[in-house]
C-alpha cells in the first residue's frame, strides 16, 4: 500500500507538470483513498498489539 501512495505521488507531480488536470483531480482522490487505507491499517497493528490478559483471580489461600 506504500508503494501504492508513493506512486500516486508522482503521477501527481507528472501529470501537474503536463497540465493534465482532470487526471490530476482524479489521482488526487486515490491518493486521499490510500492515505485513509494506510492509516487504518495502521490503527489495526496498533490495536492488535495490545492484548488483555485480565486479572487474577483469589481461590483458596493464593493467586491461581
Amino acid at each position: 500500500m506504500e508503494e501504492i501512495h508513493d506512486n500516486l505521488g508522482d503521477r501527481i507531480t507528472e501529470t501537474e507538470r503536463e497540465g493534465w488536470l482532470g487526471e490530476v483531480e482524479g489521482l488526487k482522490v486515490s491518493l486521499a483513498g490510500a492515505e485513509d487505507e494506510l492509516a487504518q491499517i495502521d490503527r489495526q497493528s496498533q490495536q492488535a498489539a495490545t492484548i488483555s490478559l485480565g486479572m487474577p483471580t483469589i481461590r483458596g489461600g493464593g493467586l491461581e
